[in-house]
């Protein structure tokens, strides 16, 4: 067994699980630098620690393996915070923190605070390293949690300020990678037998079933899956956010999202349904519009890979523990070929006119050429030329609303990644997703009030060469927060407006003055030339789009 430092264990480690950058702010593990040099770890310098978890957070969920981030002591709440979003994303990230030795906690040293707390509300696993013995344990530990079950963020707070305790101790040390761990997800086990056909059984006998599929096909790499499952079975499916991209937009099986960021026509589907099969979603409170859609005691079956998360919101008739794309293989291999009933067939035929009347709702705004351009009028023309290997990026808010609803994909090869929490996530994690997949095309979509979190990372891109593209839906406003206000206020008064109207800033010029390129559309016949002088471009670019502060996305639908 070789005798090496705890710097060059932790850089062989990471590279050995395949990671290939480290996302941090200074000063933390210092002495790992040079030898991350050596083995081709990118060390991309972030403006913030919250910044440096999302480029982590989006580089996990696009790569589907294992991301790092880290920040010294003083910043580690910080980077706590930002790990929120990988949390509630179920994204693989490994955070590295240093702390002061024991002998200087709980005595008031500068700049420290307990670590342990704030890291355990926003991950699986969460540790103290205080011996170089103990790093090899514990690093393998934070690579295995966070990619098995459902993914999520570790944590590893190492002695010394920076982690020079652990980094700076020399012992015999092997590097040992287990190559299950290098990937999401590692295994792929399959439900049991029983269950599977009990299930089949379940949706041969129900007259209206909904699939709604969540982000743990995505995770899964399950697209292909999933739509030869609904063909065969004749149900319609729902795509939560994290799903986006599993089931083609233009599908006659395809309802849209449902939820509170949702399409009113997956809301009705899913609310009019007699059974709901739930296939890796977590029917959290943003994909059933808080439980309401369905109903509680709509009968339910639900596959999952963490067996903790069936029935965990709805009684479940029948339960699925298993990988989804090996479970609908085994699901697909035992339904065999039937025709749907005719009460199925009917129910098909009213899903898809639930959608063809959304469609039709939606037509005014989304074909209008009114100036200041409409946002669902963005949508459209990001729809049409959005590159066939892209991958886009949503902030939230309404950017998720206008992603999620407005945006279709066309292609099979684009892919889609949302914030899961924090507002000002999404150009920071688009330069995350930039680096997982540096051949493909990334274009964040955010608003001013989004981009106003993280425009210093733009910085950050330009030093790197990291070629993002992010997309401004600019109406100097917070016009989300509209409502609210002017309820309280009881109309636009000078008091409600300061709590939602914003400068009206130019994004291409603070661009333009961080080394990137800065472009401002303000008509909706501009955007496809915009786009493609972006993605052509050799630097990072910021598009910033004049909108409507008018264009308010409708609240969404719910049974009465």
């Amino acid at each position: 067994m070789p005798k090496m430092t705890g710097a060059k264990f932790l850089a062989e480690t990471m590279h050995g699980y395949g990671v290939t950058h480290f996302f941090f702010m200074p000063v933390v593990v210092p002495q790992a630098m040079p030898e991350m040099e050596r083995l081709g770890i990118r060390r991309i310098m972030a403006h913030s620690e919250k910044s440096a978890a999302y480029m982590a957070d989006a580089y996990g969920r696009v790569s589907r393996s294992p991301a790092v981030c880290g920040s010294q002591s003083v910043g580690a709440a910080n980077l706590a915070a930002g790990l929120q979003d990988a949390y509630l994303g179920c994204s693989p990230v490994i955070a590295l923190t240093g702390r002061l030795p024991q002998i200087q906690q709980h005595r008031n040293a500068y700049q420290e605070i307990d670590h342990h707390s704030p890291f355990d509300a926003v991950t699986k696993f969460n540790t103290r390293v205080n011996t170089i013995e103990e790093l090899p344990v514990f690093l393998r530990q934070a690579f295995r949690e966070s990619v098995t079950g459902t993914p999520g963020p570790s944590h590893l707070d190492l002695s010394g300020i920076a982690g020079g305790d652990i980094m700076l101790a020399e012992t015999d040390l092997e590097v040992v990678v287990e190559e299950p761990f290098t990937r999401v997800p590692p295994f792929r086990p399959e439900p049991d037998t029983a269950s599977v056909n009990l299930a089949i059984s379940l949706l041969r006998k129900a007259e209206r079933p909904v699939i709604v599929a969540g982000g743990g096909v995505t995770a899964s790499g399950a697209g292909k899956e999933l739509v030869r499952f609904a063909e065969l079975m004749q149900v319609p499916v729902a795509t939560s956010l994290n799903a986006k991209e599993t089931f083609p937009a233009g599908h006659p099986m395809a309802v849209g999202t449902p939820g509170s960021y949702s399409r009113d026509c997956a809301n009705r589907a899913v609310a009019g349904a007699d059974l709901v099969f739930f296939i890796g979603s977590h029917t959290g409170g943003q994909v059933t519009n808080e439980w309401r859609v369905p109903k509680l005691g709509t009968p339910v079956i639900q596959l999952d890979i963490n067996a903790a998360e069936l029935g965990r919101s709805y009684p479940i008739s029948a339960g699925l523990h298993g990988d989804v794309a090996a479970s609908l293989r085994k699901m697909t291999a035992a339904a065999g070929s039937a025709e749907p009933s005719q009460a199925q067939a009917r129910w098909l035929t009213t899903v898809q006119r639930y959608v063809s009347e959304w469609r039709a709702g939606v037509s005014e705004h989304y074909n209008s050429d009114a100036l200041p351009m409409r946002p669902e009028r963005l949508c459209k023309e990001l729809t049409e030329i959005l590159p066939d290997d892209s991958i886009l990026v949503s902030d939230t808010g309404h950017a998720g609303i206008w992603t999620g609803t407005m945006i279709d994909f066309k292609d099979p090869g684009q892919s889609f990644i949302r914030c899961a929490g924090s507002l000002g996530w999404g150009l920071p994690a688009a330069i995350g997703a930039k680096c997982a997949a540096p051949e493909r095309p990334v274009v964040c979509f955010t608003g001013d009030g989004g981009v106003w979190y993280h425009m210093s990372e733009i910085e950050t891109a330009v030093r790197y060469g990291i070629n993002s593209v992010t997309v401004v839906n600019n109406n100097a406003s917070l016009n989300q927060e509209q409502g609210l206000n002017e309820d309280i206020y009881r109309g636009r008064t000078p008091g409600s407006d300061e709590l939602w109207m914003l400068t009206d800033g130019d994004f291409a010029a603070m661009a333009e003055s961080m080394g990137a390129l800065g472009i401002q559309v303000t008509r909706p016949g501009d955007m496809a030339s915009a786009m493609d002088q972006a993605i052509n471009a050799k630097r990072p670019v910021v598009i910033d789009v004049k909108t409507d502060i008018e264009g308010i996305a409708p609240k969404a639908w719910l049974p009465k």
